[in-house]
C-alpha cells in the first residue's frame, strides 16, 4: 500500500465520521423531530429557549389559525424585519417578564406547542 492510497483512506473514514457525527447526533447541530411548522421554526436561533418562553404565554393558541398567520407574515420579509415592523407598529406582548414584538412571542409559543 502507499503513502497517498492510506492518507486517502484515513481521509475518507474521518469525512465519513464527521458526516456521521453531525447527522445522526446532536453534537454539532440540533436535529428535531419533522412538524408541519418546520418553515416558521427554522427561523428561530435557539428553539428550545423559544419553547421555554412560549411555555410562559398564558391562554389559549389557535395553532392552524396562528402559523397561517405568521406564515402570511413571513412570506415578504425575515423575522427580524417583522419584529421591527412590530415594534413600530406597538404590537408588543409581555411573556414571562419580557416585553416581546407579536411576532416573536407567537414563534415561540409556536415552538412550545409542537
Amino acid at each position: 500500500m502507499k503513502r497517498r492510497d492510506l492518507i486517502a483512506a484515513v481521509t475518507a473514514a474521518g469525512v465519513a465520521v464527521a458526516a456521521g457525527l453531525y447527522r445522526f447526533t446532536d453534537l454539532f447541530v440540533k436535529h428535531y423531530p419533522p412538524t408541519p411548522y418546520d418553515d416558521l421554526l427554522a427561523r428561530l436561533t435557539d428553539r428550545e429557549e423559544a419553547a421555554k418562553l412560549g411555555a410562559q404565554m398564558p391562554g389559549s393558541f389557535d395553532l392552524a389559525g396562528q402559523s397561517a398567520r405568521l406564515r402570511s407574515i413571513f412570506r415578504n420579509q425575515d423575522l427580524a424585519a417583522a419584529a421591527h415592523a412590530d415594534i413600530a407598529a406597538g404590537h408588543m406582548v409581555e411573556v414571562g417578564g419580557w416585553v416581546l414584538p407579536e411576532t416573536v412571542a407567537l414563534l415561540a409559543v409556536l415552538a412550545a406547542r409542537v
